[in-house]
């Protein structure tokens, strides 16, 4: 069983910053990709950074420059530094991660994000 625990989320005003966590335990081996995608009220589920095992990093354009994503490979754990933000990064945040030989998919609970205006 493979669980991913978030936490981090919460309500801020606009230009504020917010530091979202994911650690994720049980039996997950080899993992291959760590990611936090988002869901605002009736819209899809986007994906909002990603960072591999060596560190490569893809970003939605609508973060660039203002969202950071890390990990501790040690620690199973991915990061999501979110500084100036906007109203309109108010979502559900859910932390993903692709582990194993056959690249199966986790995800966490989602953790609120509320930014206001």
């Amino acid at each position: 069983q493979v669980q991913l625990v978030e936490s981090g989320g919460g309500l801020v005003q606009s230009g504020g910053s917010l530091r979202l966590s994911c650690a994720a335990s049980g039996r997950i081996f080899s993992i291959v990709v760590m990611a936090w995608y988002r869901q605002a009220p009736g819209k899809q589920r986007e994906l909002v950074a990603a960072i591999t095992t060596s560190g490569n990093t893809n970003y939605a354009d609508s973060v660039k420059g203002r969202f950071t994503i890390s990990r501790d490979n040690a620690k199973n754990t991915v990061y999501l530094q979110m500084d100036r933000l906007k109203a309109e990064d108010t979502a559900v945040y859910y932390c993903n991660v692709v582990a194993g030989f056959v690249r199966v998919s986790h995800w966490g609970q989602g953790t609120q994000v509320t930014v206001s205006s």
